[in-house]
């Protein structure tokens, strides 16, 4: 049944071609590794935990669909269905096989952890961040629970978990030793940005513009821009720049479309973009005077990389990701400051000393790439393969949280991640 040399997890991807919902920054994360992986790998697709390994042929097939548009993927999944259920095992004899899971899929399920037990499968898994953990006042308390899950159920069982940036790397290291967990190892390795619009693009003539990306949640601070805008508008008029905010509704994004409704002319300064093709975005990015993110947390922040790739500074918080992945170029904020971010907003809209040091700085900008991220994460399995894998512990069983009902259908059925919660950026 094993024939290939990994055992690479697609559920979190067959969840979002069939939900046709804007891929996340972890999704991003999961196509990089299904582009690299995907002709020496089999494909695992689960349901709470519930894993089947697809033979290779039938592999080669999904990850295939996984790369249709999303428009074509039921169509091609329910014509493969009837092959995958035949060609696929929930039982198999994994030899030590990698099993590689970036997506947080059902990490927290003790479910999980019994198959790759009974499996012989090495379990490596990417932990994107401890967010849940570490700012749990922005999170649902069932999402607190189920990360927790995650972190713990990570360090006790895994081969090896792979970490995006130093930053999380240290979280989890500290995480580990508060908890007493013995770690298993741990590499940190940069993500690299999606392939946006190159700078020969023409930019769109919108004037005056800056820009947002990400998950419109309460930990991104976007109201705290919007308050800023307001002034903007107040002070300035029909002058005042344009913030144009692209990303998809999340946890306590309410608040954020409630300040838009009050009016205070900023329905006529800012712009929502819940879908935002890459074409599109990278212009959005390459045009504006510079990426505003006043998160209170981040793991890694691939906006970052994606704008000072295009050449486009960045205001962000100061945090110790954006300090690690930003080279010395973003300028940093205390993202409490909403004052000291209104100034160096309008200092931005004129070429003030701040700006014109990062586009000095951006000309010698060496961004991450996938070449190198997965360079290094190549390496480190060949030493993980010499070394035995253990678990530490009995894995974390998480205790009256409410989980969604199985749901049947052409997803459920082969044990994909058709959900009935709404998707966070945690999940």
């Amino acid at each position: 049944m094993i024939q290939r040399p990994f055992l690479l997890d697609v559920s979190r991807l067959v969840w979002r071609s069939w939900s046709a919902r804007l891929a996340t920054g972890i999704d991003r994360v999961c196509y990089a590794y299904l582009d690299h992986f995907s002709n020496r790998a089999q494909a695992v697709v689960q349901y709470r935990g519930v894993a089947r390994v697809l033979a290779p042929e039938q592999s080669d097939k999904l990850f295939a669909a996984l790369r249709l548009p999303d428009s074509r993927f039921k169509a091609r999944l329910a014509a493969l269905l009837p092959q995958v259920m035949v060609g696929s095992s929930s039982q198999i004899d994994g030899r030590g096989t990698f099993y590689i899971n970036v997506g947080h899929t059902d990490i927290d399920l003790a479910r999980l952890l019994d198959w790759t037990r009974r499996s012989n499968v090495k379990p490596i898994y990417l932990i994107h961040d401890l967010i849940p953990l570490t700012h749990s006042e922005f999170c649902r308390v069932e999402a607190i629970e189920r990360h927790r899950g995650r972190v713990m159920n990570a360090l006790f069982s895994a081969a090896g978990v792979i970490a995006n940036s130093q930053a999380t790397a240290a979280e989890l290291e500290s995480f580990g030793r508060h908890h007493g967990i013995p770690l298993p190892p741990i590499l940190s390795a940069w993500l690299a940005g999606a392939e946006l619009a190159s700078p020969q693009v023409v930019p769109f003539k919108t004037g005056k513009h800056f820009i947002c990306v990400g998950t419109i949640e309460g930990r991104k601070n976007h109201f705290m821009l919007l308050k800023i805008w307001q002034r903007l508008v107040s002070r300035l008029g029909p002058g005042a720049p344009k913030l144009v905010l692209i990303g998809q509704n999340g946890a306590e994004a309410g608040h954020v479309q409630n300040l838009l409704d009050r009016g205070n002319g900023l329905r006529d300064h800012v712009e929502i973009l819940s879908r935002c093709p890459d074409e599109e975005l990278g212009q959005w990015i390459r045009s504006a005077r510079a990426l505003l993110l006043p998160s209170f947390a981040e793991g890694f922040g691939l906006p970052v990389v994606e704008a000072l790739s295009l050449g486009t500074p960045v205001i962000a918080s100061d945090l110790p990701c954006f300090r690690e992945i930003g080279q010395g170029i973003p300028t940093l904020l205390d993202p409490l400051d909403a004052i000291a971010w209104e100034r160096m907003i309008l200092s931005f809209l004129d070429h003030s000393p701040e700006r014109s040091r990062q586009l000095r700085m951006l000309k010698s900008y060496q961004r991450p790439t996938w070449q190198g991220h997965f360079a290094a994460v190549e390496d480190w399995l060949e030493q993980l393969k010499a070394m035995p894998r253990s678990f530490g512990a009995v894995p974390h069983r998480p205790q009256d949280v409410p989980r969604p009902p199985l749901r049947q259908g052409v997803v459920g059925s082969i044990g994909g991640l058709q959900e009935s919660r709404q998707a966070s950026a945690f999940d």
